[in-house]
């Protein structure tokens, strides 16, 4: 009877693990998305890859459009829908990326 208990707890304590993490605050943390996320294309400081035609999140021409755009790009590929963008059909919640989008606001020269 004590080990089916044991069972029980061990269950109950997995499955609020389960529930509680991916909602805890470190899941929406902008720059640790980015640096998982964004920062082998387009570098830590946002700064691109020009040469391999990868934009800079940091320059005027991406910071200068707007949340909705963005939310796009991140979320869906953008207009072109590019597949390596779609984060919303890779995991990522509304929240996170919204966080995300957050921190690419911030790497503005």
């Amino acid at each position: 009877m004590k080990t089916q208990k044991l069972i029980i707890l061990v269950i109950a304590i997995a499955v609020a693990l389960f529930i509680a993490v991916p909602n805890l605050s470190w899941a929406e943390d902008g720059a640790a998305l980015y640096k998982a996320k964004c920062a082998a294309c387009h570098a830590q400081d946002g700064a691109g890859k020009p040469a391999a035609k990868i934009p800079a999140l940091s320059s005027d021409d991406a910071q200068k459009k707007s949340d909705a755009e963005l939310t796009d790009f991140v979320a869906n590929g953008g207009p072109n829908k590019k597949a390596s963008h779609a984060f919303s059909q890779k995991g990522l919640s509304a929240e996170q990326i919204q966080a995300l989008l957050a921190h690419v606001r911030s790497l503005k020269k």
